[in-house]
């Protein structure tokens, strides 16, 4: 074959192409990685000595919770988790706020213990916060109606104990890292949308309660008793189940929670703080008296009324003594929750993050506020 000036061209781009996509572009990816790693590390440094088997936490006075009476907890939940804290670190930057709790998701088809992955977060000053989800986030179904259809992650498969060996190895593994460490296991139950809810996957009514109990029970045979169980349905609606029926008992939970959103669908109307969460919340009080955590908490800036809606969350909290914390969703899912999407909700939320009560630091060797 001739050699011409376009084969020799096309040769030499091909080669080119070559170099680039297997030489060149992962180095530049993995140097954009590190410098991002850096920048959170430069806003969030794991500065956090934590304990272990041979060197405790040293003990605190008893008067001394985390939070302490009159304080409450600011926390973020971002979609990368434990593998990046570039958003968590821009959240602290947007807020001017070090987040004390940061909330994370692992699913028990892909994650498996991994105590660096958790101590990544207790270093950095922040109580690490488990969504601990019973199915597999990679098949989940794009049709809303069809996302809680999964058979094998049925209720009853939790409770006859084919689970056991993978609940088992997280109890030992919690257990092992001697501080606390919050568990929100199978969270909005009251919804449609998980394979753990009871309106979803086959599954019946009073499963939800027995298969937490079953859960809970394995993780004190261990004696993984750093556990923090946080029971947390999503706001109540119009077709949710009911939340009574769905909550398995004192005995069985620490921190009771509400996820809710300002802009989600059926949501799109401005809605007060308390507005928003005041019904869910006058429901759990009919049965338990267990401190409150906003577990998942945003709000659009569609209308432009994004910093008026945290303004008024800030200005509504304190009335709220039983709310000890909030968790932020720092994400881009749909719809822009993070809290610097303008700079007046940013300017919102440094404000009222600025309150003292929102001040105490999070330490590994505090014991958590249970009532």
């Amino acid at each position: 074959m001739r050699v011409t000036a376009p084969r020799l061209l096309a040769l030499l781009s091909a080669v080119l192409l070559t170099w680039y996509t297997f030489t060149l572009a992962p180095d530049l990816a993995d140097r954009d990685r590190r410098a991002a790693a850096a920048r959170a590390d430069a806003v969030l440094p794991p500065t956090t000595v934590l304990p272990d088997a041979e060197h405790p936490a040293p003990t605190q006075p008893t008067a001394v919770s985390f939070p302490a009476t009159g304080k409450a907890f600011i926390g973020v939940f971002t979609s990368a988790g434990t593998h990046d804290f570039t958003e968590a670190a821009e959240f602290a930057r947007q807020s001017g706020h070090h987040p004390q709790v940061y909330e994370f998701s692992a699913d028990w088809k892909s994650d498996h213990f991994d105590a660096g992955a958790i101590n990544r977060v207790a270093e950095r000053g922040m109580l690490p916060m488990i969504a601990w989800e019973p199915w597999d986030h990679t098949a989940e179904a794009k049709e809303p109606r069809l996302r809680g259809e999964q058979p094998a992650y049925r209720l009853s498969a939790v409770i006859d104990g084919s689970f056991d060996a993978y609940v088992r190895s997280w109890a030992r593994g919690i257990k092992s890292l001697h501080y606390p460490v919050a568990i929100r296991f199978a969270h909005e139950m009251n919804g449609y949308w998980y394979p753990w809810c009871e309106q979803s996957n086959g599954n019946r009514a009073g499963e939800y309660v027995r298969a937490w109990r079953h859960v809970h029970q394995i993780f004190d045979a261990v004696g993984a008793r750093n556990a923090v169980w946080v029971w947390s349905p999503n706001i109540s609606y119009a077709n949710s189940t009911p939340l009574a029926g769905l909550y398995p008992g004192d005995a069985y939970v620490d921190w009771v929670g509400l996820s809710g959103y300002y802009g989600t669908v059926g949501k799109e109307n401005y809605q007060s703080f308390d507005r928003l969460f005041n019904p869910s919340r006058t429901e759990l009080r009919r049965f338990t008296r267990k401190p409150l955590v906003i577990t998942e908490v945003g709000a659009t800036d569609a209308a432009g009324r994004k910093a008026e809606w945290i303004s008024d969350m800030f200005r509504t909290l304190p009335r709220r003594r039983d709310i000890i914390g909030v968790v932020w969703y720092q994400a881009v899912k749909e719809i822009d929750w993070r809290v610097g999407t303008s700079t007046a909700s940013s300017a919102a939320f440094t404000a009222g993050a600025s309150a003292g009560r929102y001040q105490q630091r999070w330490e590994p060797g505090v014991p958590l506020r249970r009532r």
